[in-house]
């Protein structure tokens, strides 16, 4: 893992974030929510007595929470997550807070760009890089060594992109991402969107671009099952509000998909579609959607939800992989686990 990612912080302030950038030298958290048991198998995943912890607040839109390993740090490392309407990276460390990582995050043009210019989603390549998807931008970027950003893909087929939204990456440093019309500032009707639809697409790392997919009306969350044999992809559509899984073939692309999991054929939870989601070790899929996280085994069973009484935009893994990091809309919480991310070890 690169260490200089862990060293890097920017040193620009945003205004509108000062009150909630501050030292926070307290491990005592105020306590939100509840766990929704919807089956006996989510006692091995999440603990009765398992409580959600509130991490640092005042955010108007935070997104994509991604664990940062950092050997010299006390704590293991630090997570990094979007505030997209403020354009801004924000970073929460424990024992210090919540302070700005970088700004501008994902839009760097000079006019207003509407509600959502930020980046989004965020992951580590498998060199420990920072990879983001940039709304204003329209683009995947990876953060250099030296603390500059270049573009891993902003176009296909000629054709810039909507709003890049969330990724996934493969061990062999394919990124997968979604491009749903949320970050342009009049969305399916803004006069710079180029292409026509909502597409699901490959990056490999020579800056090959593949659409992978093109059937979903609003592809958001994205992630691998642990053998990475599956692409699990959320549809934030109420009308068609249905997870779904594509076999990944031989050659990397991604084969005809099934219906995983949907949200209105199930009488816990009210019909809704999902945004961001992670899977765990044993594959079981954390996915956000009506009402929270929902818990979702292999075989597309619900077995519970985290509850936190606020829209949960995405989740990730982090510390030594049993904590599930949420944000929360204003807030971003934790809970801890009896389960480990995928790719953390056992």
């Amino acid at each position: 893992m690169r260490t200089l990612l862990s060293a890097f912080v920017l040193t620009a302030s945003l205004v509108a974030l000062s009150a909630v950038a501050s030292a926070q030298n307290t491990l005592n958290f105020p306590q939100i929510g509840h766990v929704d048991r919807f089956d006996p198998a989510l006692d091995q995943l999440i603990a009765e007595d398992a409580v959600i912890e509130v991490l640092c607040g005042g955010f108007e839109w935070a997104e994509g929470p991604v664990w940062v390993p950092e050997e010299s740090n006390k704590f293991g490392g630090y997570v990094l997550f979007s505030d997209i309407p403020h354009n801004a990276v924000m970073k929460w460390q424990e024992g210090t807070g919540v302070s700005v990582f970088m700004n501008p995050a994902g839009y760097t043009g000079v006019a207003d760009y509407g509600r959502e210019p930020g980046s989004n989603g965020l992951a580590l390549n498998p060199e420990g890089s920072l990879v983001l998807c940039e709304h204003g931008d329209r683009r995947i970027s990876l953060l250099t060594e030296e603390g500059g950003k270049i573009t891993l893909a902003d176009r296909w087929d000629g054709k810039r992109f909507n709003s890049p939204n969330d990724l996934a990456i493969r061990r062999n440093g394919d990124v997968f991402f979604t491009d749903p019309i949320y970050g342009l500032p009049n969305r399916e009707d803004d006069p710079m969107r180029e292409i026509d639809f909502c597409g699901i697409y490959r990056c490999e790392p020579d800056g090959t671009v593949t659409l992978q997919y093109k059937e979903m009306s609003r592809p958001n969350g994205i992630a691998f099952s642990p053998d990475e044999k599956t692409l699990y992809v959320a549809n934030s559509d109420g009308n068609d509000p249905v997870w779904r899984a594509f076999p990944v073939q031989e050659d990397g692309n991604l084969g005809t998909p099934r219906a995983f999991f949907d949200s209105s054929n199930n009488d816990h939870i009210p019909r809704g579609g999902g945004d961001g989601l992670k899977v765990d070790v044993h594959g079981n899929v954390f996915a956000t959607g009506p009402g929270g996280v929902l818990v979702i085994s292999p075989s597309g069973k619900l077995l519970g939800r985290i509850v936190t009484g606020e829209r949960i935009a995405n989740v990730g893994w982090g510390n030594d992989g049993s904590v599930l990091y949420l944000t929360s809309d204003m807030y971003l919480c934790r809970i801890k686990t009896l389960t480990k991310g995928d790719r953390f070890e056992r």
